[in-house]
């Protein structure tokens, strides 16, 4: 199912590599948090891809020690500024061999993938065996507010609603599509970003500059009547920082598997029994206490 239009997603990055530098204080903080998780693992890393990292994501891997970057990115441009090695690619249809690195980073930039599924079956494929994927997608509840705001300024004017936000996925989903794709020990969690703007123009501008306009292939093109921004920024609740839109960050870790890891037990292979462990008496089903 094609959800996103994956050329108009391209000339947004491309146009975007000229102005995503104003909104690295956002992608630094995302970023950031999703390399601490590289703080809970001994492996030392020396191969690594990161996807759509727009600048701020090899610098991070290349203080950390790792000598050897590959910047891939549906947008040429985009790729060429990124700190490593550019390399312009779709993350549908990525060009590596198997085994090529240890580890993949992809740091907000995995949401406008349409077969989210065949990606990660591609990156865990491109993993050697124990090698990490890290991965932040926003997750439902980001720009909640103005995907009400604009839904309801539309339906005023219009009598119908046009999708202009982009789907984002639920946290439950996350890991079980790392699963599906043969990542091992796959773990899910969410933490939320705090962000604030004085004006709605200013948010606006921010999602311009970062190439994160919305490009659903289901919105409407037509040229939209010229009070709904207006009417959906007036809208838009505030509080005493500003708007605030919320950032809903799933983050999302899984390994290539590797015999050295650890794995779950096999049913029936305990030496001791739970009722032992807990100091309770064991009853079959239908037992009555005390009978």
């Amino acid at each position: 199912m094609q959800v996103f239009d994956r050329r108009l997603v391209r000339r947004r990055r491309d146009k975007a590599a000229a102005t995503v530098a104003s909104v690295a204080p956002i992608l630094e903080d995302c970023a950031d948090r999703l390399l601490d998780r590289l703080d809970d693992t001994t492996r030392r890393f020396t191969r690594a891809l990161e996807i759509g990292g727009r600048g701020v994501v090899a610098p991070r891997l290349r203080a950390r020690g790792i000598p050897f970057i590959v910047s891939s990115d549906l947008s040429p441009a985009m790729a060429a500024g990124a700190g490593g090695l550019p390399v312009a690619a779709d993350e549908e249809f990525l060009p590596f061999a198997p085994e090529s690195f240890d580890l993949v980073v992809a740091s907000l930039s995995l949401h406008w993938v349409n077969d989210l599924p065949g990606a990660l079956i591609q990156i865990r494929r491109a993993l050697a065996p124990d090698g990490l994927f890290l991965a932040s997608v926003p997750g439902l509840g980001t720009l909640q507010a103005l995907r009400v705001a604009l839904a309801e300024a539309e339906t005023a004017l219009r009598g119908g609603i046009s999708p202009r936000v982009s789907p984002f996925p639920e946290l439950r989903d996350a890991a079980g599509l790392l699963q599906r794709a043969g990542f091992a020990l796959p773990v899910a969690d969410a933490e939320e970003v705090p962000i604030a703007y004085r004006s709605p123009l200013a948010l606006f501008a921010d999602l311009r500059a970062a190439g994160e306009s919305n490009a659903v292939m289901a919105a409407d093109r037509r040229t939209p009547p010229r009070a709904l921004f207006p009417m959906a920024a007036a809208a838009l609740p505030q509080g005493p920082e500003g708007i605030a839109p919320g950032l809903r960050l799933i983050v999302l870790t899984g390994w290539a598997p590797h015999e050295s890891q650890q794995k779950p037990a096999r049913p029936g292979s305990a030496t001791h029994r739970l009722a032992d462990a807990l100091g309770t008496v064991e009853r079959k089903t239908g037992d009555r206490a005390g009978g």
